[in-house]
């Protein structure tokens, strides 16, 4: 389960414009549960949790036991809503070390789920295809189009690579792409590769609970069933007005955006979450940063960052807002050692558990920020499990959705995108 505190954010909130702010919340809500909203065509993410294709589910967790026990690497293509969503799933419930050679308990080897094409770095993908040399390789390239730049260079030397080396080369890739029309669907149609589809409905960073998070996911060994039925679950949880954490996070976020702040931190105590921050980072960034608007959203790890940013956050511009994403159980559990000499003067901790020490760091951390001006909110996940993933998953795509109407922009669109493209493709002389 997820526990929701905004209390920290009140005393920096307008009150004389909180009920207006409330109501208009509310009817945004109303609007992205009705469709009737700016870009409503765009609200697949919430059909699809609707209306369960059971029969989708098990299949792309067969497949993924397929890959599993046939590859040592699935190597997934895309670049932005393509593999943020698989990535942070992936990282925050994989163990931090693990040999891709050392057996697992069942004796089988643990598949490695690497990402190409989400950068244009040269030495990157020399690397990774020196890596996979040897290794017995599946590919999951997922663009809607095919002709994204970054993707679509990055799979045509990968294709290159597969296909000098693998009898079965066409049975090894997966596309996930357009049902109908685009470069990567007819190269699938004529190659015989197995396809997933994207939808039309939905957008590359609410994909996560769609073919395009859930293979890379099912492959890594996590169930996705457990993922994909937490998001309904939590769907059904907030459809009502009162008491509704999504249009609470919303309010407040606006609010503070009227008075002047920002930018908002996304604070995480436990580094695997720092993949659900970059996520999260797009979905906002991507569905509220439009017509000078928007809360930038940025994401920091603790307490490392602290050491980097914390003085910045504690007594720089006061135009920051903090939500700490933490997690209230821990998967092991570490006791500080004694030691005779006590040189480091840390004695009094002997016997503590680590766990403890890092939920100190977290609280003293959001006490002192508080006190220095930042208005802060709590997301708590009682542990990090397939499960409450789905449910936060889904509780930052509803959340979202109000932002961008309370903003009075459309949420599911993003036309900033294409700007760079354009003067990129100038530069290399695309007929």
């Amino acid at each position: 389960m997820i526990r929701f505190d905004f209390t920290g954010t009140d005393p920096f909130v307008d009150k004389r414009q909180w009920d207006g702010v409330v109501r208009r919340a509310r009817a945004a809500h109303q609007a992205v549960l009705s469709g009737t909203g700016a870009g409503s065509e765009w609200l697949g993410w919430r059909r699809i949790l609707d209306q369960p294709n059971d029969a989708l589910l098990e299949d792309i967790a067969t497949l993924g036991e397929e890959i599993a026990a046939r590859a040592d690497v699935l190597l997934c293509v895309g670049i932005g809503g393509s593999f943020l969503g698989s990535e942070a799933i992936i990282q925050a419930l994989s163990p931090y070390f693990r040999s891709p050679s050392a057996p697992q308990d069942d004796g089988s080897k643990p598949l490695q789920v690497l990402f190409a094409g989400h950068h244009l770095s040269s030495a990157y993908l020399t690397d990774l295809l020196a890596h996979l040399e040897g290794k017995s390789v599946y590919v999951n390239v997922i663009s809607k189009s095919g002709t994204t730049l970054e993707p679509a260079v990055a799979f045509r030397i990968i294709r290159s690579w597969m296909e000098s080396r693998f009898e079965d080369c066409d049975r090894r890739i997966i596309a996930t792409t357009d049902e109908a029309k685009g470069a990567l669907r007819k190269l699938a149609q004529e190659k015989g590769y197995r396809t997933y589809t994207i939808s039309d409905d939905v957008g590359g960073r609410f994909s996560v609970l769609t073919p395009v998070g859930l293979l890379p996911i099912a492959a890594a060994g996590f169930d996705i069933r457990s993922l994909f039925y937490g998001a309904v679950a939590m769907m059904a949880e907030l459809q009502e007005e009162e008491g509704n954490p999504a249009i609470e996070y919303a309010v407040r976020r606006y609010a503070l955006h009227e008075k002047g702040y920002t930018t908002e931190i996304m604070s995480v105590f436990e580094p695997r979450l720092a993949g659900v921050g970059a996520w999260w980072q797009q979905l906002f960034g991507e569905s509220e940063g439009k017509e000078g608007k928007g809360l930038f959203p940025a994401v920091c790890t603790f307490s490392t960052d602290l050491h980097s940013l914390g003085q910045y956050i504690q007594a720089g511009r006061r135009n920051l807002i903090e939500t700490f994403l933490v997690a209230e159980k821990d998967r092991a559990t570490v006791l500080v050692p004694p030691d005779s000499g006590n040189l480091d003067g840390l004695n009094y901790l002997t016997g503590v558990p680590l766990q403890n020490i890092n939920k100190a760091a977290y609280e003293g951390t959001s006490k002192a920020h508080l006190q220095g001006g930042v208005p802060i909110q709590h997301l708590t996940i009682s542990m990090v499990n397939e499960e409450n993933l789905g449910r936060l998953v889904y509780f930052f795509e509803h959340a979202v959705s109000i932002g961008g109407y309370l903003l009075g922009v459309n949420p599911f669109d993003q036309p900033g995108v294409e700007a760079y493209k354009m003067e990129m493709f100038n530069l290399l002389g695309k007929p």
